[in-house]
């Protein structure tokens, strides 16, 4: 497709319409539409969202790999807010068929934890539950990488400075997003 039939088709046709927190309750609502979306032609997924689960958001961005995989052209389709959770989701779109409406914003942030741990029996206990919270920060942090490098791939932002400005909740408007390349274009 040429770039101005790309821009018609998501301009006016989303086909799964999204809004609100990323959680459960949106990955079945994100199911359910498409299953009920045309089986062929091209397929446009909008989004607001002020974020929620990564792992949610991580699973949907798969659903999207595997049909891309199975050869489905697809868009992502920006409004308003695409943060947290759905920067994660965008980043399962190659920049090309990624897509921000006039005066959105991505909000691009390290993951977060909060946890308590009470230590309390033998040492060696103590030992294992600090081990086990660490190999949890640890693996998560290697997830977080993994996205921050998909989210970059082929745009002019390296990895070192998206990990950088995620640190301070890395906001961007969309004008910005489509100049360092995270996007295709603003409709």
């Amino acid at each position: 497709m040429s770039e101005r039939s790309d821009t018609e088709t998501i301009r006016c046709s989303p086909q799964l319409r999204l809004i609100g927190s990323v959680d459960e309750a949106m990955y079945n609502e994100f199911r359910n539409q498409l299953a009920g979306a045309p089986k062929e032609g091209p397929l446009v997924v909008a989004i607001t969202t002020l974020g929620g689960n990564p792992e949610v958001a991580r699973a949907m961005a798969d659903d999207i790999r595997l049909l891309r995989e199975a050869d489905r052209e697809i868009f992502f389709l920006g409004k308003s807010a695409v943060y947290s959770a759905g920067a994660t989701f965008m980043a399962g779109f190659p920049i090309d068929k990624r897509f921000l409406t006039q005066d959105t914003s991505l909000l691009i942030h390290e993951r977060q934890i909060t946890k308590t741990i009470n230590l309390s029996g033998p040492l060696r206990s103590c030992t294992a539950q600090l081990k086990a919270a660490l190999n949890e920060i640890e693996h998560s942090i290697e997830i977080e990488e993994t996205g921050f490098r998909a989210l970059v791939e082929g745009s002019d932002v390296d990895f070192e400075t998206v990990r950088s400005k995620a640190q301070d909740n890395w906001y961007l408007g969309c004008q910005k997003a489509k100049e360092i390349g995270l996007i295709a274009d603003v409709i």
